[in-house]
Formats: C-alpha cells, sequence, structure tokens
C-alpha cells in the first residue's frame, strides 16, 4: 500500500489540531478539539497538560476517521506548537502543576527587575525579549515566591515536551521552542548557564536540544492503538508554531514576511544566523541550526473582536458581524483605537499597556466601533512591521495566515495600510503543513524546506487600494503619536 499521507499536529492555545494532508500539499482532513482556560487570579493563565495530550490523541484519531485512509498510508505526524507555556513534572514523568501559559503575567515584577538591571544583556544573549511571557521569567517568579511544585520539581518542560514524553518516554526539546524559553542561546545553540543559575535549576531539569527533523520511533502501543496509527510511524518533533507558519505559507526566502493574526498575532522572517533589534522591538528565535526567524507578537488580534462582539451582545457569526464595518470608510470617522486589552508585546513591550478608544463622538455607531478596531489591530501590525524593518529591510513579499485571513474585509485593509500585495494560502492552516512539511524533509520523502513553495495551492494577491492607502498613511501617523503619547499613562 503507497504512503501519501502525512499529518500536521498543532498544538494551539485555543485547540489542537490535527490537519491531514496528501503530499502535494491539499489538505484532506481536519479535526479541532478546544482547550479549556483556567484563570485562577487576575494576570494568571493556566491549561492542563494532560487534558492537551489527551485531546492531541483524540484529535489524531478523528482526523483520520475523518479522512477514512487506511493507518498504513501514513507516512508521518509532524509537531507544531504554541510557544511560551511551562509545567513542573515530577520524576514520573506526572505533571504536579498546571502549564501556565504564555498569557499568563504573574512574573511582571521578575521581568520588570531584569529588564531594569541586565535587561540587555540577557536579550542579547538569548534574542528573547524580557517579557512575562517566557519561562525564564516565570521561574523566576515560581524561585522567588517559592512555589510549591517548582520546589518538588524533577524537570520543567512545555506541554509540546509534556505530550512527546507522554507518547515516547524520552524528554526532546526543538531549537525553536527551546529559543522560546528565553534560557537558550540561539548562537551557541545551548542553554544559557547564567540565567540557569538565576531560576536555580540546571540543565539535567531540562530536555535535549534537537533539530526540528528530529525523528522519534517507538510510540507507546496503547496510545498509538488508542490514536488508530501503527507502533512503528515516525513521528517528527517539528518546531514551534511561528516558524512554522512561515514555513507552511511560503515565506522562508529573504524579504518574504508572513502575518498570522488568530486570536494573538505576529509578523515573522525567516533569516539566516541570529539578529537582534538595538531597540529591543523584535525577537529571534532558532528554527535550524543556521537559520533564524525575526519578528515581533501581538497579544492583541482576534480575541479583542471576541471581546467588542461580546461586549455588544451581537449574536450573529462573526463573518457577518464584521461585514458591518463595511458600512464606514477608511478612519471610521475619526474613531482610533489602541488594541492593548491584554496588555503588549511587540511593539511597546509593556503588559500594563491598556486598551483605548480616542475621539468618540455622538455620531458613532456600533459599525465605527467594529471599523476601529479592525483598524487598530492592523496598525499595530504595521507598527511592529516598521521595527522589523529596520532589521531586515522592506518586505518584498507579504504572505498572511489565520483566521483573520478569512475577512475580505480585513485582507483588503491589510494591502491598503502595508501597501502592498497580500498574498494567502487556500488553506487556513500553514502551521500544521508546516509541521507535515518537516516531517517529509525529516523523511527523506522531499528534498528541501524551500521546496514547500510547489505545494501551497495559493490565492490570487489582494492588492492595494492607492487612494485608501493614502488616507491610511495619515491616519497612521496619529495613531503612532497616540501610541507614543499614551504610553506614560499605562
Amino acid at each position: 500500500m503507497s504512503k501519501e499521507y502525512v499529518i500536521g499536529l498543532d498544538i494551539g492555545t485555543t485547540s489542537v489540531k490535527a490537519c491531514l494532508f496528501h503530499l502535494n500539499g491539499k489538505l484532506i482532513a481536519e479535526d479541532e478539539k478546544l482547550n479549556t482556560f483556567h484563570y485562577p487570579q487576575q494576570g494568571w493563565a493556566e491549561q492542563d497538560a494532560v487534558e492537551i495530550e489527551q485531546s492531541a490523541v483524540l484529535a489524531v484519531r478523528d482526523v483520520i476517521k475523518k479522512a477514512e485512509i487506511d493507518k498504513d498510508e501514513l507516512i508521518s505526524i509532524g509537531f507544531s506548537s504554541a510557544m511560551h507555556s511551562l509545567v513542573c513534572v515530577n520524576n514520573e514523568g506526572k505533571p504536579i502543576s498546571p502549564a501556565i501559559i504564555w498569557s499568563d503575567g504573574r512574573s511582571s515584577s521578575q521581568a520588570e527587575s531584569v529588564l531594569n538591571t541586565i535587561g540587555n544583556r540577557v536579550y542579547a544573549a538569548t534574542g528573547t525579549p524580557i517579557h512575562p511571557m517566557t519561562p525564564f521569567t516565570k521561574l523566576l517568579w515560581m524561585k522567588e515566591t517559592e512555589y510549591d511544585p517548582y520546589k518538588r520539581a524533577t524537570y520543567f518542560m512545555s506541554i509540546k515536551e509534556y505530550v512527546l514524553q507522554s507518547w515516547f518516554n524520552v524528554r526532546v526539546i526543538d531549537y525553536s521552542m527551546a529559543s522560546a524559553t528565553g534560557l537558550f542561546n540561539p548562537a551557541k545553540l545551548n542553554w544559557e548557564d547564567e540565567l540557569l543559575e538565576m531560576t536555580g535549576i540546571n540543565k539535567e531539569q531540562l530536555s535535549e536540544i534537537v533539530p526540528p527533523t528530529h525523528i522519534l520511533h517507538g510510540i507507546n502501543k496503547d496510545i498509538a492503538e488508542e490514536m488508530g496509527i501503527t507502533p512503528d510511524l515516525p513521528i517528527v518533533v517539528g518546531a514551534a508554531d511561528g516558524q512554522l507558519s512561515n514555513l507552511g505559507i511560503g515565506a522562508i526566502l529573504p524579504g518574504e514576511v508572513a502575518v498570522s493574526v488568530g486570536t494573538s498575532g505576529a509578523i515573522r522572517q525567516l533569516t539566516k544566523g541570529v539578529k537582534t533589534s538595538d531597540s529591543k522591538e523584535t525577537f529571534c528565535y532558532s528554527f535550524t541550526e543556521d537559520t533564524s526567524i525575526i519578528g515581533g507578537p501581538t497579544n492583541n488580534g482576534g480575541i479583542v473582536l471576541q471581546w467588542l462582539k461580546d461586549l455588544l451582545n451581537d449574536q450573529r457569526s462573526f463573518g457577518t458581524f464584521l461585514s458591518d464595518a463595511e458600512q464606514v470608510a477608511p478612519g471610521a470617522e475619526g474613531l482610533l483605537f489602541l488594541p492593548y486589552l491584554n496588555g503588549e508585546r511587540a511593539p511597546i513591550w509593556n503588559q500594563h499597556a491598556k486598551g483605548n478608544f480616542y475621539g468618540i463622538a455622538i455620531t458613532h455607531k456600533k459599525e465605527h466601533f467594529i471599523r476601529a478596531a479592525l483598524e487598530g489591530i492592523t496598525f499595530n501590525l504595521y507598527q511592529i512591521g516598521k521595527a522589523l524593518e529596520k532589521l531586515a529591510g522592506e518586505p518584498q513579499k507579504i504572505y498572511v495566515n489565520g483566521g483573520l485571513a478569512r475577512s475580505p474585509l480585513w485582507l483588503q485593509m491589510m494591502a491598503d495600510i502595508f501597501e502592498a500585495k497580500i498574498y494567502v494560502s487556500e488553506s487556513h492552516h500553514s502551521a500544521a503543513w508546516g509541521a507535515a512539511w518537516t516531517a517529509l524533509v525529516a523523511l527523506e520523502k522531499v528534498n528541501s524546506f524551500e521546496g514547500i513553495k510547489q505545494n501551497i495551492p495559493m490565492a490570487d494577491p489582494v492588492v492595494p487600494n492607492e487612494e485608501q492607502s493614502k488616507i491610511y498613511k495619515e491616519i497612521y501617523d496619529k495613531y503612532e503619536k497616540l501610541s507614543r503619547d499614551m504610553s506614560k499613562y499605562f
């Protein structure tokens, strides 16, 4: 029986997705299991690693059933994962703490302390901005507060590492996930001793660092049976969702930029070597031995629009809700929006930032607020993009993926604000396809990462409207000044 199918398993913050692809990149079937969030205190955000591991098993099982393929037709499973989670694990490999996820802000004071003392040196060594999102600052919080699971833990790992350990009884972490901890030196491809000492842990408590093409064999037979795969199926470690989103949408050559907007968002570009920003506005995370990804993440993507939809008690579909903004001209008749509802990472890196509607008039209606929210999210992305340009130069090609890429209105807004053609894949599962392609590279079923460009079904590009671009240029100047001026009040 010929093997023609590969699964990309994407462990996101909101959900676990299993996407089954044909070798040519065509999506055959998908399955999604939603994740549960816990907020035990204000500013805390946790998930259950065991629940997510079970979701991953069920997602693989159900996508194979939906695709109606034989398990012997499957080549491999490649992994993608959200970054910055941290779980305390005992010597039996069992979690003894919740998974503290990227949006958790409990280590704000530790991050601020590092930033004000050795922040420049830490950022230069790791390429990771000093922020409560990182496991580095989370570990500092655990140490300083004498967090009980920290004191009892044998190992510390991300949700992705926990899943792989549960399936294979090994502890491995790829370059990109290691880079996202804030404890890793991307130039040396190793843990940074000074930072480990600061956090009170040692290398033996962290996982073995491996490339994204690292192949795992010998999955637990009971788990393989539950998933509906053969026990000898090779599974590839893969990378973080940011790197794999760029790969999966084809933004892999110099000058090619990917913009992802789901619940949160990011702008990223792959580059050779390690590049950090003098102004510390961007991250630099490893991907392969000689390739990194540079860019900036935002906390505030689709979650802002969901908040507004809930606030307005709008029961319609998300697409219909957004379409109201079409009734309003660019600029929402003077209404500007700073989208910092969840604090903000790039470009301002301020966990205390707050969202603001500015310029509200009595003539503004619901559609104006929707338009202003969409524009605020997009202006924020553009501002991150300008910071990225300082490192990588002006983008030659912009690819867009994520949930908002399904909105024609927003895609046109992107094209107009960025003054560039916007390219969108016909599949909205770029990270999963990137994970699947990495598995194919690892198993030598394809020749290179770059070869993926021939296997991505692309829609026609969205072309900027020259008149609207001019309008947005003036509005962005006001937005940028407002962002700068408001920062003193956060």
